[in-house]
């Protein structure tokens, strides 16, 4: 039996798991929704649901990967009871991981040849339909697409062959600075640009008028939606860092940082992107076009445009990297935990088996494009991003949190006392009956309105 690997240091558990949260979302969806729902009057109703649903269940991820010292293949069996099943959720929580990988190694690769086509001027001087030209040229490009997803895989696995300490916690945490000190540099020089100011109003000061005519409603699903999936919770990606630390600290102070960093990196990038589409008079509302279409159209006019626009989407292609080596490392720790084989036999047989499982995906998009799960003009991408946001991350949050406050589980004693275990903030005993009966409920509901939006 080899003993459970652990983190260095704290700063290294914090960036870690923030690096697992921290995700193209934050940077890509988190802008173009709050410009979508009004701006500001957003920003604060998201703020709200992070704090209401985001800490408590990062915490009890937490805890069960911290009590268990196991992947989250193994967590729930060392927990429960003899003869519960709540350990078949392990199986599920794995499946969901090998899902999110499928098409985000995919996604990282779209950052990265970005990075590569704006740092060699591919951009300078054309017009806005090259620009959006170039993004649909991609697409239909099997093999640059390829390239640069196997770069991905292999790079993403090999850091984490080196180890916890050596490999993933040394690697974040250089990706992870680097990453906070260019959005930094990122919007200043944003918040500069003339005209910039009047972006600054639009997402951070709330306009409640706007969020009326858009629907109230509507805005505090959107809000409560985008907290949920931002954190990445419900297939233990959180649990699996939760393994590798000590008892120093309580768990819900834990949680609460990496939630700020989290957001830090959200409002940042609002900070990056609003300004610089108000300055140079785009929409803010124009969807997942934003980062390859109207962005690089923005950088196109800028002044020093093509060193901003590399460093854009080398920050871009460090936050999906940081997601990767993270969800990478969940994997290989659940494969060493059933098997039993080492930890590079575990990344070595991943590279491939990830490129394999990654290529539909970047078929989809031309060579498989025939096949549209969803109707007209959707792809295998949308069916993998459904079946991880819609349906593994809900449902997983549903079980763990199930499994940490029912008696027929591992229990809210067992957990609370894990959570409060070390020093800091301690997670109130008055939490347990909103997290037993309206948490539950509040999940149940942010998964049926993903299943009505999708299919009615």
């Amino acid at each position: 039996m080899n003993q459970r690997e652990t983190l260095g240091s704290r700063l290294g558990f914090i960036l870690l798991s923030a690096g697992c949260a921290i995700g193209i979302g934050n940077v890509w969806k988190f802008p173009y929704i709050t410009g979508q729902y009004g701006g500001g009057a957003f920003v604060l109703i998201y703020l709200f649901f992070l704090l209401a649903m985001g800490v408590p269940m990062m915490t009890l991820e937490f805890a069960i990967g911290r009590a268990s010292r196991k992947s989250p293949l193994l967590a729930c069996k060392v927990l429960e009871k003899p003869g519960q099943k709540w350990h078949l959720h392990g199986y599920m929580a794995m499946a969901g991981n090998y899902l999110l990988m499928m098409f985000y190694t995919t996604v990282a690769g779209w950052m990265l040849h970005y990075f590569y086509l704006t740092a060699k001027g591919t951009f300078d001087g054309i017009s806005v339909t090259e620009v959006e030209n170039t993004f649909s040229t991609m697409l239909t490009q099997p093999q640059i697409m390829t390239f640069w997803m196997i770069f991905v895989v292999i790079v993403g696995f090999l850091i984490c062959s080196m180890g916890v300490q050596k490999g993933v916690e040394k690697v974040t945490k250089v990706v992870m600075i680097a990453l906070l000190l260019l959005i930094v540099l990122l919007a200043v020089h944003s918040i500069t640009l003339k005209g910039g100011t009047d972006g600054l109003k639009f997402f951070l000061l709330p306009d409640f008028k706007r969020m009326y005519d858009i629907g109230i409603g509507t805005t505090i699903v959107a809000a409560m939606n985008q907290a949920f999936f931002t954190l990445s919770l419900g297939m233990g990606s959180m649990a699996i860092f939760g393994s590798y630390i000590g008892k120093e600290h309580s768990l819900c102070g834990e949680s609460v940082r990496v939630a700020l960093l989290d957001t830090f990196v959200a409002i940042v990038s609002g900070l990056i992107i609003f300004p610089a589409c108000f300055s140079f008079g785009v929409d803010a509302n124009s969807g997942p076009d934003l980062i390859f279409i109207t962005l690089p159209n923005i950088f196109n006019h800028m002044a020093g445009g093509r060193i901003w626009g590399s460093m854009f989407f080398i920050f871009m292609a460090f936050a999906a990297f940081s997601t990767v080596i993270a969800v990478f490392e969940t994997i290989i720790s659940c494969c060493m935990d059933l098997t039993g084989c080492s930890r590079k036999k575990a990344a070595f047989v991943n590279i491939f088996l990830m490129i394999v499982l990654s290529l539909p995906c970047v078929l989809g998009f031309n060579m498989l494009s025939g096949i549209q799960p969803f109707g007209k003009g959707s792809n295998l991408m949308d069916l993998e991003d459904f079946l991880v946001s819609n349906l593994a991350l809900p449902l997983g949050s549903l079980i763990y949190l199930l499994f940490c406050v029912s008696r027929r589980g591992w229990g809210w004693k067992n957990f609370s006392q894990e959570a409060n275990t070390g020093k800091g903030l301690k997670l109130p005993n008055k939490l347990r009956f909103y997290m037993t009966w309206i948490l539950p409920f509040v999940i149940i509901i942010i998964f049926l309105i993903g299943i009505k939006d999708k299919f009615f």
